[in-house]
């Protein structure tokens, strides 16, 4: 499957292939890509399937969203790419590795969830039985300040994250444009090992978040031992979602990777 894409930046700069996570969608990284770049990189962000505006079609698993990604990059004459990935995007980051290892350069993985407890993971799995949907914008937002996860996130981004991912269905009430079922099978693959560490290429970039990160200093080890000074860890401040609740942070790492690591 060609998946549903946004592409910003020059046609002939070095590409970026941006991966969200469960439950994202492609637009999450606009600020990212407009504001620090785009100016020199063709940045490409696109829909998981199950995901956003790509096909919502079986099966969801790795194997098909790297297939996926592969045929979406051909399809865009793209060879080698830089893949910056999120959560769930940074494990499809590793297993495109392993499938493709000629095909990405310079991995950044943004508080990567490589592989999850199977508890945690059939937790979470649970909470897509749950089908939560939203009266209005303003309750879907407040949703997602509510524990705290988001403390730092500026209110405009939520605003602008709803006005792109709540969809309203026939019953009138919002809930956000994912496939739940895709995201069943997302966590019940996160619960599976993950490619062993010496598949990544190096140079490689981690962003870990500084509260409760999805990566543990254990893993970031396992790939430090294997990777060595190829490897560089930055902690930002918040949370999971780093483009968001560290944004500055977050672009001067990615920035400053990519122009020590270019040509």
């Amino acid at each position: 499957m060609r998946l549903n894409h946004h592409v910003w930046g020059p046609g002939n700069g070095p590409p970026l292939l941006l991966l969200h996570g469960v439950r994202g969608h492609s637009r999450r990284f606009r600020r990212l890509a407009e504001e620090r770049l785009a100016e020199r990189h063709r940045v490409i962000s696109v829909d998981l399937r199950g995901h956003g505006r790509s096909g919502w079609d079986p099966p969801w698993d790795l194997g098909t969203h790297v297939a996926d990604v592969l045929e979406t990059l051909d399809g865009l004459g793209v060879e080698q790419v830089t893949p910056i990935g999120h959560s769930y995007g940074g494990r499809v980051v590793t297993e495109l590795a392993a499938v493709a290892p000629e095909r990405p350069s310079r991995p950044i993985l943004l508080d990567p969830a490589l592989r999850v407890p199977a508890d945690h993971a059939a937790l979470c799995a649970e909470e897509e039985f749950a089908a939560v949907t939203f009266l209005t914008v303003g309750e879907a937002i407040a949703a997602r300040y509510a524990g705290g996860a988001l403390a730092r996130t500026p209110r405009a981004v939520l605003e602008e994250e709803m006005a792109e991912h709540l969809v309203e269905g026939e019953d009138g009430r919002l809930r956000l444009r994912y496939s739940p079922a895709a995201a069943v099978v997302a966590w019940s693959e996160l619960a599976r090992p993950e490619p062993p560490p010496a598949t990544l290429p190096g140079p490689a970039l981690f962003v870990v978040a500084e509260s409760d990160p999805y990566i543990s200093p254990e893993k970031v080890e396992e790939y430090r031992a294997v990777l060595g000074d190829r490897l560089e860890v930055v902690t930002t401040p918040g949370g999971h979602v780093v483009y968001w609740e560290a944004f500055e942070e977050t672009a001067d790492a990615i920035e400053g990777f990519l122009g020590r690591t270019e040509g």
